[in-house]
């Protein structure tokens, strides 16, 4: 699947997104990209083990500590954590992977389609959703 057939299809499909370093901080992107997705209906799951509620919604301090398994995982962090997050989706059967853009880790994103995980990465789901 190309890319943009694999963005169309994981933000048309996904109902529930996980995000990874979701900050209570209204100024940074993490916040004000999932407060949008939260306004078009996606419901979130905060992972984030420094806060125990952002946006009206509980945080998690980890994927694995979530009661569901998330549609899509979509991440916030510096690309050098990108690899612990592969092996955590990997581990939980996690299949879409959405790294913000500016985060780039192609050794992790090449890592995990090889274990069957969809990958987007350097792209801004919420430009990306405006466009559909």
């Amino acid at each position: 699947m190309n890319e943009p057939e694999l963005i169309r299809s994981m933000l048309t499909t996904a109902k529930t997104i996980a995000v990874v370093g979701l900050s209570a901080d209204t100024s940074k992107p993490s916040h004000y990209v999932s407060s949008y997705l939260q306004q078009h209906g996606y419901k979130l799951y905060p992972i984030n083990p420094s806060i125990t509620e952002v946006l009206g919604e509980k945080s998690y301090p980890s994927l694995s500590a979530l009661p569901i398994k998330p549609d899509i995982v979509d991440v916030f962090r510096l690309p050098i954590a990108i690899p612990a997050i592969v092996e955590e989706m990997m581990t939980l059967n996690l299949r879409n992977l959405w790294l913000q853009q500016e985060i780039v880790n192609t050794e992790a994103a090449q890592h995990a389609e090889e274990n069957g995980i969809h990958v987007v990465m350097d792209r801004c789901i919420m430009v990306e959703h405006r466009r559909l």
